[in-house]
């Protein structure tokens, strides 16, 4: 139990999520060692998801899906199914606010639950982890790990370290255990710590949890200016309170649509892409799809920002550049002359792979400026009656010209969600 003052905080994980779920949809492959992955066809074969067995094999996430399939020539690959994915988590969402209301997704297949409310209703922690992991398991199939702590960060330490390797998928970690059971881990381990910051931890003397919690924060600051330099006070800190387990933010409803600090699509072509009407016919598609989710959620963007890479595979060059355009704005064409203009000034000629357009600087799109030169009013009908049209027939429903052509992606496209098949 956590002390009578303490908060009581679950971060609920579930067990290599779209893998899961198509297990649980497809009853043959129940002990076969499935993945999840793109079209190897249009170069998006990037494992999404495998599952534990598939895993035994060594088979990892992020890796190609050729390398996994020489690792595991018997792998059961499916296609990604994203709005499924999507629904099952909202599923599993509601059977979690069957035991709070204070339930906050972190991604899709991670959510902080409060229960601190519920004790006296459902038992202790324990119990109640218990109860939803066979809840989920009977309803979804799927199998929830669940860390247990008085905050959310010491939660999702909890999960990641220990209930994720546990048979019972479910652990406790007390803040008087940090100093015995999470300092001596290795600073990997840690949450926020990729590879990159690991290697800057040891070149600082620092290779345990322990390391960085029990430097003072004003010695942690003064290692991170020399390295990183005069901007790296917050990042000091943020380690700090990591490796000491603090964390005052609550669970929060609603947190996963809290305004976005840009909107982004990127596009991983079929084939390299040489000619300049090619890529001007992606960076127009892509501005169309950036734009079209600004003016749905209600923004205009000062910052346009162009990101290209380009072939080989084995040395990729490329560039991610912005530029603050002369007004706010969510129009396509607007946008794209500010994308096309970047693209050209640091567009080396190299094949291109793929690309990418965001826009950020957002505001509200009802306060907008008139400007002498420009009927927006217009355009901004022109764009709203569009879109609608789109929303009510799909987004296929009206393409420009250059989208069929054999460079144009949208109609591919529009069949996916967040660039993989729904």
């Amino acid at each position: 139990m956590m002390g009578k003052s303490e908060r009581t905080i679950f971060l609920a994980d579930c067990q290599s999520f779209y893998a899961s779920v198509e297990k649980a949809d497809h009853p043959w492959c129940k002990n076969k060692p499935v993945v999840v992955a793109g079209d190897p066809a249009r170069r998006s074969g990037i494992i999404l998801a495998a599952c534990p067995i598939a895993k035994s094999f060594g088979v990892t996430t992020a890796e190609r899906l050729g390398e996994a399939l020489n690792k595991c020539p018997d792998l059961v690959v499916m296609r990604p199914r994203m709005q499924h994915y999507i629904d099952v988590s909202l599923m599993i969402t509601q059977i979690y606010k069957e035991y709070t209301d204070l339930v906050e997704i972190f991604s899709i297949d991670e959510q902080f639950l409060d229960v601190s409310g519920s004790l006296h209703m459902f038992g202790d922690p324990v119990i109640i982890a218990e109860s939803i992991q066979r809840k989920v398991l009977q309803q979804t199939g799927v199998w929830v790990r669940i860390g247990i702590s008085s905050n959310k960060i010491l939660a999702k330490i909890a999960t990641d370290i220990w209930a994720k390797k546990s048979k019972t998928g479910i652990c406790t970690l007390h803040k008087s255990e940090l100093e015995t059971r999470l300092w001596p881990e290795p600073v990997h381990k840690m949450f926020g710590v990729g590879s990159r910051m690991t290697a800057h931890f040891a070149r600082l003397g620092m290779y345990t949890i322990g390391d960085i919690a029990r430097t003072p924060l004003s010695r942690l600051k003064q290692k991170f200016r020399v390295r990183f330099g005069k901007q790296s006070d917050i990042h000091a800190e943020v380690m700090w309170r990591t490796a000491n387990g603090l964390d005052d933010s609550p669970v929060t409803p609603g947190t996963f649509h809290t305004p976005p600090k840009s909107v982004g699509h990127m596009m991983t072509l079929p084939r390299d892409y040489t000619q300049n009407s090619e890529a001007e016919t992606v960076l127009l598609e892509l501005t169309e799809e950036v734009c079209r989710d600004c003016r749905r959620k209600g923004y205009m963007g000062w910052v346009v920002t162009v990101s290209c890479m380009c072939s080989p595979y084995e040395a990729p060059t490329g560039f991610s550049r912005q530029m603050k355009m002369p007004d706010p704005t969510n129009n396509t064409n607007a946008v794209y002359e500010a994308a096309k203009r970047l693209f050209y000034r640091y567009w080396d000629k190299m094949p291109i792979r793929r690309m990418g357009v965001t826009l950020s600087n957002l505001i509200d799109d009802q306060t907008y400026q008139l400007t002498l030169f420009e009927d927006q009013v217009r355009a901004r009908t022109l764009d709203k009656v569009t879109d609608q049209i789109k929303d009510r027939y799909g987004s296929a429903a009206i393409v420009r010209a250059s989208s069929l052509t054999a460079s144009g992606q949208a109609l591919d496209r529009s069949q996916k969600i967040g660039g993989h098949y729904r």
